[in-house]
């Protein structure tokens, strides 16, 4: 009954009011909505109700949404877990879903984005790796803190990734000194690129995060063509050349039929610390403006934020702060997840294979 598979009590009439109206916050709290059970069980222990709830996508910190609805709405007390529990079948050796995050240009904060986006997607519950595909200026030891540190040797062919926050994660900065330069032509950094994904001991994940290079050349078509991703995520400013340049990745993508997921729009516009305002510094409604017309949604506006730099910089994880900056990541990832979610459901995968060749 009501989708609950255990402790649900007939005899207690106040469940079926909970139930009821946890059903009724669903498309409240959670747009892109839920379709599959999710009250897995109900039960009280002296005056508070004990409420487990599964989600196919990572969303864990909407427990205490859900807890306050409850009490305002329903006078009850309640204590809320939520579980998460990704069902897509494997689609790279023991990964659910590789996600590309992508720019048509530098400077837009890919990597910076890529990295709090993989972070926010781990607090929310899931198990998230971070692949840095950026041979020639890798930026995830930097970001993570990790600069200098190298990785273990599992056996003679895999690596074992470096691990930060819970992230599991491999970049070539790892294996280069970050004062040299990788001086690769393009079919060299591709087979790079090709052993950091196949020969790195990546566990059992449910989101592979890449932050790709820069623009739309040679590598970027290797990934897309073989990679099994799940789609990409683009990554623009409101300015015009950012827009200019993301259309080109959009169309890169659409030519290898990777679908788009969306669009994220960041140094949106910056806070004014005096008046509280909103100043959009490089254009407004760039962003939504791109992504309306191509049909896919813009997933967070993110805004131009002195901490996102300074707590970048320093390495910090700036998600498990209790700042509005970080709700921003929070939501834009349960957006992210839940879109991957409905996608599984609604088309069957096709099996990709990465080769070598």
């Amino acid at each position: 009954m009501f989708g609950i598979k255990k402790f649900f009590s007939k005899e207690d009439p106040r469940q079926t009011e909970i139930v009821n109206m946890l059903n009724g916050y669903r498309s409240a709290i959670f747009p892109m909505g839920i379709q599959s059970e999710w009250i897995s069980s109900i039960e009280k222990q002296k005056s508070v109700y004990q409420i487990t709830i599964t989600l196919p996508f990572a969303a864990r910190s909407q427990q205490f949404e859900l807890e306050q609805h409850l009490r305002k709405d329903n006078n009850t007390d309640a204590s809320i877990k939520i579980e998460t529990a990704i069902p897509s079948a494997y689609k790279f050796k023991k990964i659910k879903h590789i996600v590309l995050i992508a720019s048509g240009k530098g400077g837009v904060g890919k990597s910076t984005t890529a990295v709090n986006l993989a972070l926010a997607m781990q607090a929310e519950g899931a198990k998230v790796g971070l692949l840095d595909a950026d041979i020639y200026g890798p930026s995830v030891p930097s970001l993570l803190g990790l600069v200098g540190q190298q990785p273990s040797a599992k056996d003679d062919k895999t690596l074992n990734p470096m691990q930060k926050y819970g992230l599991n994660t491999m970049s070539i900065g790892y294996l280069v000194p970050a004062e040299n330069a990788t001086v690769w032509r393009g079919p060299m950094a591709s087979q790079a690129l090709n052993q950091l994904l196949n020969e790195t001991d990546w566990g059992e994940l449910d989101y592979l995060i890449v932050d790709m290079p820069p623009g739309t050349g040679d590598i970027q078509l290797t990934m897309t063509q073989k990679l099994p991703a799940s789609g990409a995520v683009i990554i623009t400013t409101p300015q015009d050349l950012a827009l200019a340049d993301a259309q080109k990745g959009i169309a890169m993508f659409s030519q290898v039929n990777l679908p788009i997921i969306g669009l994220i729009e960041n140094m949106s516009y910056f806070n004014c610390q005096h008046c509280g305002g909103k100043n959009a510094l490089f254009g407004q409604d760039g962003g939504s403006e791109l992504a309306a017309r191509h049909g896919v949604p813009l997933l967070a506006e993110i805004p131009l934020d002195i901490q996102i730099r300074e707590e970048s910089e320093k390495g910090h994880n700036i998600i498990t702060q209790d700042t509005k900056v970080a709700e921003h990541y929070t939501y834009c990832a349960q957006l992210l997840g839940s879109m991957l979610n409905l996608q599984s459901s609604d088309a069957a995968g096709v099996e990709v294979v990465f080769s070598d060749d």
